[in-house]
């Protein structure tokens, strides 16, 4: 199915108390969700029992807005499948898109991993993105004691700024710094009392619904990771301060310090996530490019957050997108047009103290044949 006729899934994320259920509350009644089908853990958390307009099924309720709100029942799997069955047999009123709720402590990427890697729904639904909630009062505590909490907002396309109407001016501003720095690209959309436009959340992937066609340009955003001058490799990275103590397998970059310190405690969550853009120059052949991912993978996967890029291999005139999160990488794909005039190669890093150099390394030793490219264990091929 081409990506026209897959249903675009946002992954709706955010740490306990994050204001996430409020949000969710505010979105069922909005007429911006009548075409949406949205999976929730349960209907009791967010207070359905006065929106019922219609019980489609067990698990099932059509809103007033006309969206569709689904308990998940069995897993993930079961439950989407079932979504499409509905849908088809017109039990349920017809749906343009899905948003997935995860729980307060879960990480987005199995559900990714989910969407990714499971046959039927690949062929019937495709990631559009993930949006985080991160709370404006209280969101500096989460990132400093959780690190789930920084990980939900560093792999966001989307993050949702709650509880603005309760925040102090200084501690949001803080926080902002803190969130430009873990995640460069996403937009940062603030919401008083839970309320946001859904149009703003969503439209987040490579493809794209208004022009019909993949839009590069808007989902890799590489330009948000390269500050200026700071060499042939642009990189947006956020280091300890000099002096800090750090552990041998930091993966800190010490040598590269772009000007987002700050004074504070060396144990901050968010001082373990790096963001930043490799460009080469030069065609990467695919084989190679495989290779250095493998090795990436085998040796560093569960911290690998996220990766999106760019390529120009010889093998194809055409550029090549890839996509991956920790170990698990979605079917490249090929694009019908060069967006621009540009056909260096870009990839966006999102790790978890894994640092530009060591990066750089493995690339060096595998695509552009510089040192010696370590071996990779047989079966340690990306999924």
């Amino acid at each position: 199915m081409t990506p026209a006729t897959r249903f675009p899934v946002s992954v709706l994320t955010g740490f306990l108390g994050s204001g996430k259920t409020t949000l969710l509350q505010k979105l069922l009644h909005h007429p911006g969700m009548a075409r949406t089908a949205v999976v929730i853990n349960e209907f009791g958390e967010v207070g359905l029992d006065h929106l019922l307009v219609a019980k489609a099924s067990e698990n099932m309720v059509v809103m007033d807005s006309g969206c569709v709100c689904c308990t998940i029942r069995g897993d993930l799997v079961d439950t989407l499948r079932d979504l499409f069955l509905k849908r088809v047999k017109g039990v349920i009123p017809e749906y343009d898109r899905v948003v997935v709720e995860t729980t307060g402590l879960a990480d987005p990427a199995p559900i990714i991993h989910t969407l990714m890697s499971d046959p039927l729904l690949a062929a019937r639904f495709r990631l559009d993105g993930v949006i985080s909630t991160v709370d404006a009062v209280h969101g500096s505590d989460q990132l400093d004691r959780n690190p789930e909490s920084v990980k939900q907002a560093a792999v966001a396309d989307r993050i949702v700024l709650t509880k603005t109407d309760a925040a102090s001016p200084p501690a949001t501003a803080e926080l902002l710094k803190r969130l430009a720095v873990i995640n460069p690209a996403a937009p940062v959309i603030p919401a008083a009392f839970g309320d946001v436009d859904p149009a703003q959340l969503f439209d987040a992937g490579l493809y794209n619904p208004a022009t019909k066609a993949p839009d590069v340009a808007r989902w890799l955003k590489e330009e948000a990771y390269r500050a200026e001058g700071h060499g042939h490799h642009h990189h947006h990275e956020h280091d300890h301060e000099h002096g800090e103590a750090c552990g041998p397998d930091c993966g800190h970059d010490h040598d590269h310090d772009h000007g987002h310190d700050h004074h504070h405690d060396v144990n901050r969550h968010d001082d373990h996530i790096r963001a930043f853009c490799m460009v080469e120059e030069q065609p990467i052949p695919w084989d190679r490019f495989v290779d250095f991912m493998e090795a990436l993978i085998t040796t560093r996967g569960p911290d690998l957050l996220r990766i999106k890029g760019m390529l120009n291999v010889p093998e194809s005139e055409l550029p090549i997108v890839v996509h991956g999160v920790q170990h698990m990488f979605h079917p490249p794909v090929r694009l019908d047009a060069w967006p621009t005039d540009d056909r260096r190669s870009k990839i966006v890093f999102i790790t978890r103290d894994v640092g530009h150099q060591v990066i750089e390394d493995l690339f060096n030793g595998f695509v552009r044949g510089e040192g010696t490219a370590p071996e990779v264990p047989e079966g340690a091929r990306p999924e």
